[in-house]
């Protein structure tokens, strides 16, 4: 059809799959894994060499989010039963390009890049994984696969939720007083980072046992949220400027109070019901309720002057080439809390399960980086 760049012969790969949502038993190695196909001009196959789990892998394991990402997969429902079946996990993947589609104009076999592949997709836990140009980026010079496989997806949900819906950018950042909720997971670690490569005061929250960790990042001030009541400790502090929340729960009834009110200071939630309520009520209603929900908390914040957001992992190549510019210029590192080799992927599920992670859980498809 004149979209691949290569012939090729292998038509199997290793990978993790699972045959059915559930628990950790369902996890199962194969050889036999379709290798991907590049099926339009701008798809690139990556080579993977390191990966790394998040907490929607977690989430995707267990089937939430299945009705979206099913519409997502097949909005023609051309597809009959359980289609998405078997499915690989993994969102990050770091590695080197095999195969080029024709339109693919900026990346050549043989580059090293980084990517994170939208949910929607076959994951990175496996030989091999096909990705659109425009979610690819150069991996950072100064990192190996490992390291690098720690950072697309957390930093790319975090750029978006700073960035791309809190208006933030390293122009209007000076000074600017920003509280992070959940400071210690993937997310949190990033964005404390993000904000102080852009000078920005920051207020970390996490446990004690993080705080080391959260100040080394850079952090100005780190609350641990074990130690008395949160609310009380944060309302000592003078108020905010912006709220990125990691943590969601009854968090959101009481921090929209420690925004300065009137000023543009805005509230960014990561943790939303939107593909709950389309597992539940399905697409449409789903949909509706999601828009209704979001759309009374934006005016009933709006009159009391704080602005109330959304936001979501969004994977975009462009954003992950200036994640990568910081990265080499000492602004951002990967934070790791434990690498483990292809063989061990059941066990780093149940590390990321464990909880109360510091940063990032990775696996080494490559044995060596």
């Amino acid at each position: 059809r004149g979209l691949r760049a290569s012939p090729r012969a292998r038509t199997a790969m290793p990978s993790w799959v699972i045959d059915r949502y559930g628990s950790n038993e369902g996890l199962r190695f194969t050889r036999d894994m379709m290798f991907p196909i590049i099926n339009f001009p701008n798809e690139v196959i990556i080579k993977v060499h390191a990966a790394s789990l998040n907490p929607i892998d977690l989430s995707m394991r267990s089937g939430y989010g299945a009705t979206a990402l099913n519409m997502k997969r097949d909005p023609l429902k051309l597809k009959t039963g359980e289609a998405e079946f078997p499915l690989t996990l993994g969102r990050d993947v770091s590695g080197v390009v095999m195969e080029c589609g024709l339109g693919v104009s900026y990346f050549k076999p043989g580059d090293e890049v980084w990517a994170a592949i939208p949910p929607w997709k076959q994951g990175t836990l496996s030989e091999f994984v096909v990705a659109s140009g425009n979610e690819v980026s150069f991996k950072p010079k100064c990192l190996s696969h490992t390291e690098a496989a720690a950072l697309p997806y957390v930093g790319l949900t975090a750029w978006s939720a700073l960035n791309q819906v809190g208006g933030l950018n390293k122009s209007n950042c000076s000074g600017k007083r920003i509280l992070i909720l959940g400071a210690s997971g993937g997310v949190g670690t990033f964005a404390v980072q993000l904000m102080k490569a852009w000078d920005a005061h920051v207020t970390a929250v996490c446990s004690h046992d993080a705080s080391t960790l959260v100040k080394k990042l850079g952090a100005d001030d780190v609350i641990d949220y074990k130690s008395g009541n949160l609310e009380e400790q944060l309302k000592t502090l003078p108020l905010f400027d912006f709220i990125l929340d990691n943590v969601g729960g009854s968090t959101e009834k009481w921090a929209l109070d420690l925004l300065k009110k009137w000023s543009g200071a805005t509230y960014v939630t990561l943790v939303t019901p939107f593909l709950i309520n389309m597992d539940k009520l399905g697409v449409a209603d789903g949909m509706l309720q999601t828009a209704v929900t979001v759309g009374s908390k934006i005016l009933k914040h709006l009159i009391k002057g704080v602005h109330y957001r959304w936001a979501f992992f969004m994977p975009s190549g462009p954003n992950l080439d200036e994640i990568a510019e910081l990265v080499d210029s000492g602004k951002i590192q990967p934070v790791i809390d434990e690498v483990f080799s292809f063989s061990e992927v059941p066990k780093a599920f149940l590390k990321l399960e464990g909880g109360h992670a510091r940063g990032k859980t990775v696996i080494n498809v490559i044995s060596r980086q």
